[in-house]
């Protein structure tokens, strides 16, 4: 959506100052210009309702509003027919983001009636999506009154909302310390339902199978968004996952890893130090690697390699 707008933005900034500029990149700004509205939509959608990925029907309709301003603009340039342009396809274009401004006025109307309730503190994200949404509309009107040559309106208002937004809300994402619940809407944690243990065992075999042969484990540094792409999962599904089928977080999970790749280590070379054990499993300090031991084999590493090496002896006796 901002790359769309921005897109638009340019052409008529560029065309301000640069009226012989080549005809292309008006049919490029004015297509552009098509998809803010459907990707304003689609995004207040999809964030509202994160849960939800896009239906096959919503892609369809993204598809077929590529054919709708692609098609015609290929059969009839800019550059040949810039009647046909200016008389038709922009005002078809400009009711189409007017009624994907009303739409995604419909997407928010829950929030929007909030604005009017008594005692209703707004969330940030519910502020951060009507500031998203009202920049939009505002933009839009500014375009719309170039488009009929209101007395009062500049070609160039539209460029001047947009960058009076796009500051307000850099300033606003700079000024706040914490950002994150921007993007979230209060939901719960975990919304959807527990995965079934069909499912469940299905990704489970899935991830094993990556995190022991890719090794990931041993990145000190590895992260629930790298493993969510590496084994194709989402992030919330992953997490989801974790907590409901296993009852622990992504930190216990691939520390139970470590631990046991640790202890294949001690028991088949007494080679490396503790320490250097600890590193080479994916700890990025000593201190850590000795509490997770202790934590989820219930003895410290020191004890657990002396034990070994009692079995050892133990069991060359026996021979």
């Amino acid at each position: 959506m901002l790359l769309a707008i921005s897109l638009r933005i340019g052409k008529s900034i560029f065309v301000s100052f640069y009226p012989s500029l080549a005809k292309i990149y008006l049919q490029i700004g004015l297509t552009a210009c098509f998809f803010i509205g459907p990707f304003l939509y689609y995004f207040l959608k999809s964030t509202i309702n994160p849960g939800a990925p896009l239906t096959r029907s919503s892609k369809w309709s993204i598809a077929v509003l590529f054919a709708i301003i692609l098609i015609p603009g290929i059969i009839y340039p800019y550059q040949t027919y810039p009647k046909l342009w200016n008389n038709y396809f922009v005002q078809i274009i400009y009711a189409e983001w007017f009624a994907y401004l009303i739409a995604s006025g419909l997407v928010l109307k829950d929030i929007l009636k909030k604005l009017f309730a008594k005692d209703y503190k707004m969330k940030a994200s519910e502020i951060w999506l009507l500031t998203v949404f009202g920049s939009t509309a505002l933009i839009f009107a500014f375009f719309q009154l170039a488009l009929w040559r209101a007395s009062f309106s500049l070609y160039l208002n539209g460029s001047l909302a947009f960058s009076f937004c796009l500051y307000m809300v850099v300033f606003t994402l700079l000024y706040r310390k914490k950002t994150s619940d921007l993007f979230i809407l209060g939901q719960s944690k975990y919304p959807n339902k527990k995965v079934s243990d069909q499912e469940a065992n299905t990704l489970f075999a899935r991830l094993e199978k990556i995190m022991t042969e890719k090794e990931l484990y041993k990145n000190p540094d590895l992260k629930l968004n790298e493993l969510s792409k590496e084994t194709n999962i989402s992030s919330h599904q992953l997490s989801q996952l974790l907590n409901d089928n296993l009852g622990k977080n992504f930190t216990t999970y691939v520390n139970e890893f470590r631990i046991n790749e640790a202890c294949k280590i001690m028991a088949s070379s007494n080679r490396l130090t503790l320490e250097s054990v600890g590193y080479e499993v994916g700890f990025n300090s000593k201190s850590t690697f000795f509490a997770t031991f202790k934590k989820l084999t219930g003895t410290t590493p020191a004890n657990h390699q002396q034990k070994i090496q009692i079995d050892n002896i133990a069991y060359s006796t026996d021979l």
